[in-house]
């Protein structure tokens, strides 16, 4: 396709399944070079796994309490001077924030002096950002796509047809497990190639309690169960614990993850309280706690591919997502953003 091209008259219509960061990134620069592009994704929002969640609890003397815990990518940093500048942009916007936590003693090194962002008020702001007021369809997972006899796209639910109508491109972007559901009619040298790819998995603890806050905002444990320790209003833009309340995300590391995936969450939460308490030094009492399992948490840090994303013109089929480099969010738009150029080409580059 070119930005210039029509067919019947018309922009082409390109479905997004996924919208994540590789997915909403594919997305805005598709709108921005003249598709008419729509997104799906199976959740209530945006964002995939740059996920807040919000809860809402009531406690014993009957006060009513509200706290988001971003339960996703705790952050994220730039190497390339390309997703620097896009940073940047974002930056001016208000969009992303730098964030500098007291690391806690013990913790590995900060990735190498890179500067860490988030995205603010909440994770999920920056593929908002992206999506604009794009058309998005939520809360459907897309089962089947297949093809129309005309050469276009249909997307379907359990049989239920989904958008409006046919789309002449569909773009994948999304865990690879999942992906490759949806490419083995149409591609099954793809479908293998992403069962093949190795996600890593990552049991999360998100809870309140008010206990003392310790000296530090982040632990990046060298050893045991925990990748991470975060408490969650150090970060830039989060609402303060006006409450007294400290809000805490664990994640477990991918190791301890896949030993424990399948065990119940009450067992999985009992450990993982364990561990917050021997890192903070003391006991936890919470007010509120939960746990949640990233089945496909993390990419393979080596390159699944030789490529940053797939895209067959012949079908106008393509795939995204940051398990093509294992460079986590900055992946991510690395390769939403290879895969709107090579659907539409800049004339200029």
């Amino acid at each position: 396709m070119s930005s210039s091209e029509l067919i019947s008259g018309r922009p082409p219509r390109v479905a997004v399944v996924g919208a994540g960061l590789a997915g909403t990134t594919c997305a805005r620069r598709l709108a921005d070079a003249g598709c008419a592009v729509f997104l799906f994704d199976k959740s209530r929002g945006l964002g995939g796994r740059m996920a807040t969640r919000r809860a809402e609890w009531i406690d014993a003397d009957g006060a009513v309490h509200r706290a988001a815990f971003d339960h996703g990518a705790p952050a994220f940093s730039a190497r390339s001077a390309a997703f620097q500048a896009f940073i940047d942009e974002a930056a001016r916007e208000g969009v992303l924030a730098r964030w500098e936590p007291v690391m806690a003693p013990g913790s590995h090194r900060s990735l190498d002096g890179l500067a860490l962002w988030v995205a603010t008020p909440d994770m999920p702001a920056l593929c908002r950002r992206l999506a604009g007021e794009l058309p998005l369809s939520r809360s459907r997972a897309v089962d089947e796509i297949a093809r129309s006899g005309d050469g276009g796209w249909r997307l379907l639910a359990q049989g239920e047809l989904l958008g409006d109508g046919v789309f002449d491109a569909v773009v994948l972007a999304m865990p690879p497990a999942q992906a490759a559901a949806l490419l083995a009619p149409h591609r099954d040298d793809w479908a293998r190639h992403a069962r093949a790819v190795p996600m890593q998995p990552c049991w999360t603890l998100l809870g309140a309690e008010a206990g003392p806050a310790p000296a530090w905002d982040a632990a990046w444990p060298e050893r045991g169960p925990l990748a991470w320790v975060v408490r969650n209003a150090s970060k830039p833009g989060r609402a303060a614990d006006s409450d007294g309340l400290n809000r805490w995300v664990v994640h477990a590391t991918a190791a301890w993850t896949a030993t424990f995936l399948e065990s119940p969450a009450d067992a999985v939460q009992a450990q993982l309280h364990a561990a917050l308490e021997r890192a903070l030094g003391r006991s936890v009492r919470w007010t509120h706690v939960a746990v949640h399992r990233w089945r496909y948490a993390l990419a393979p840090r080596t390159a699944s591919a030789h490529q940053p994303c797939w895209w067959d013109p012949a079908l106008g089929l393509g795939v995204c997502g940051d398990f093509f480099s294992g460079a986590g969010v900055e992946g991510a738009w690395l390769s939403g953003r290879a895969l709107a150029a090579a659907i539409v080409p800049d004339p200029a580059a």
